[in-house]
């Protein structure tokens, strides 16, 4: 799950928001000015800033220019007249700018374009000893190929894609086997055995009568 950070200082305008960010499946933290973003940022690294101009205290073109310089996309907040605000912005490196007020069906379209411009090329996934190219389907364990399955691999991307999210066995069914597979959920606990044995026991984490979660902190 994406992290965005939502820097807005009036609250019915950042909790509205937030609402339809998080509804949209994304983790938002919510910060009324730019001293709590800043502390924010000491905990982690958001995937997207979006970001209002005028704010008491320090402005968004101050802390926007530091987030750019770290890497960190950037969507602006502005009014609707404020055109010098959106060159400004843009002439800064931002990524996009929402003139309020705007449309929930805009935001999460600005905001999805802007995390794909973002994201790196994700078809390799390296995580200690482990490998795996998505496109080609082939995986590597210590540099030395592994054999696997169309279903074992298939659930272990569904078990990667999650991220940090659990999924029970019954969400495993659906998206590995299928939504008209009529078998007993006892076939996922066989197949994540087997798909431990290849690529290591603690790298899958048995959720007691729920499912599996994947751990990359191994």
């Amino acid at each position: 799950m994406e992290t965005i950070f939502l820097v807005e200082d009036e609250p019915n305008i950042r909790r509205l928001t937030g609402m339809h960010l998080q509804l949209a499946g994304y983790d938002v933290k919510e910060l009324e000015d730019a001293a709590c973003a800043r502390d924010a940022l000491r905990e982690g690294k958001p995937a997207l800033v979006l970001l209002d101009i005028m704010m008491p205290g320090e402005d968004g073109f101050s802390l926007g220019e530091d987030l750019i310089k770290a890497g960190i996309p950037v969507i602006y907040l502005t009014a609707k007249t404020a055109v010098p605000d959106r060159v400004r912005g843009l002439r800064m490196g931002a990524h996009d700018y929402i003139l309020k007020p705007f449309e929930p069906a805009e935001l999460l379209a600005r905001v999805e374009n802007v995390l794909k411009r973002s994201r790196p090329d994700t078809h390799i996934y390296e995580n200690g000893d482990l490998r795996i190219d998505f496109e080609t389907r082939e995986v590597w364990r210590n540099g030395v190929p592994v054999s696997m399955t169309t279903l074992e691999f298939n659930l272990m991307k569904a078990l990667i894609d999650a991220g940090k999210t659990a999924m029970s066995r019954e969400d495993l069914l659906t998206a590995v086997w299928g939504y008209h597979y009529t078998g007993e959920t006892r076939t996922v606990d066989v197949h994540v055995q087997r798909l431990r044995g290849k690529i290591g026991n603690n790298r899958i984490e048995t959720l007691v009568k729920f499912g599996y979660r994947f751990r990359e902190d191994v």
